[in-house]
């Protein structure tokens, strides 16, 4: 490469960024996203899955988010699958994801052998109520400091290949209060390293906060990278290393940036699903369909208010 050519080439790549830090104003469009109930806002209600369905399609959500473990207590009350797969349907709903605590990214082989048995048998109960996606949280190295993040992307590409086989896509979760996969940067090396091609990442407003990665990052990543993103809101105090799941309030009702969180994502080709995950004991006292109602009209609000900005 000689040194005009050189030169030519710095050129054009600082005039690319710079064009890409621009951030031309978003077009007018219409609600470009999918609402999901994540089953842990209404958990403290003690309800089967069933009852959780039929509360996420009167509320007037267009998917449903259910815990692994609530398939497994159904099942081992008699429940068919293919049964609550219909119920889902009747009830206008799609399964978007599902989340499940499967050791796959654990150094020690047995461990994460039976990690992977343990994510395909969730993984089939997930298809066969119709999902397509299954969250991938550090399960097992939490605690852990000294992960190594390009092994953990080879984990995940065997992750993604049992996936594949079955139907269902894993995603890399953020867990910001982990000690490993805390950062939204670590999330997107491992799914980039991976090489897979059905490589993706879920993160989570609360996530990214607890962790420390913020929200600037999102604006680097492509639509592609994320299908489902997790809504909530946390209020100012406690501060970020005391705050915990418990903390999280509904969208719009804490601190967190949630118009420009909403319109980074759009500028980036997001067009995925925004899951309201909480855990307020508060909630949880209440009348579950109010709280499911409330839940969605207050992420419609934020997303209203993202859309006007």
């Amino acid at each position: 490469m000689t040194q005009t050519t050189r030169r030519d080439w710095l050129a054009l790549a600082a005039g690319a960024t710079i064009a890409g830090m621009a951030q031309p104003a978003l077009a007018q469009e219409p609600n470009p996203f999918t609402y999901s109930l994540n089953t842990s806002t209404i958990r403290g209600q003690n309800l089967p899955i069933v009852d959780e369905v039929a509360i996420a399609g009167r509320a007037g959500y267009q998917a449903i988010e259910p815990w692994i473990n609530e398939l497994e207590t159904y099942v081992q009350g008699g429940g068919q699958l293919r049964d609550l797969a219909r119920r889902i349907q009747d009830a206008g709903l799609r399964v978007e994801s599902a989340i499940g605590f499967a050791e796959w990214i654990v150094d020690d082989d047995a461990r994460r052998r039976q990690g992977l048995e343990n994510s395909r048998r969730a993984m089939d109960m997930v298809r066969q109520i119709g999902g397509t996606r299954l969250a991938a949280p550090p399960v097992g190295a939490t605690q852990q400091t000294d992960l190594n993040l390009l092994r953990a992307a080879e984990r995940y590409r065997a992750l993604c290949a049992v996936g594949q086989e079955i139907g269902v896509v894993p995603q890399v979760e953020v867990w910001g209060f982990s000690r490993s996969l805390s950062r939204l940067g670590e999330a997107a090396q491992i799914a980039i390293e991976s090489g897979h091609p059905r490589a993706c990442i879920l993160a989570d407003v609360y996530h990214l906060h607890k962790g420390g990665s913020g929200f600037t990052g999102l604006k680097l990543l492509g639509g592609a990278s994320m299908h489902v993103f997790h809504m909530n809101d946390y209020p100012a105090s406690p501060g970020r290393a005391e705050i915990t799941d418990a903390d999280r309030v509904y969208p719009g009702d804490g601190v967190a940036p949630l118009a420009e969180i909403l319109r980074d994502l759009r500028r980036i080709g997001f067009r995925g699903t925004l899951s309201l995950e909480l855990f307020n004991r508060t909630y949880w006292r209440q009348d579950a369909l109010a709280v499911a109602r409330t839940g969605l009209e207050k992420m419609r609000a934020v997303v209203q208010a993202s859309l006007n900005g």
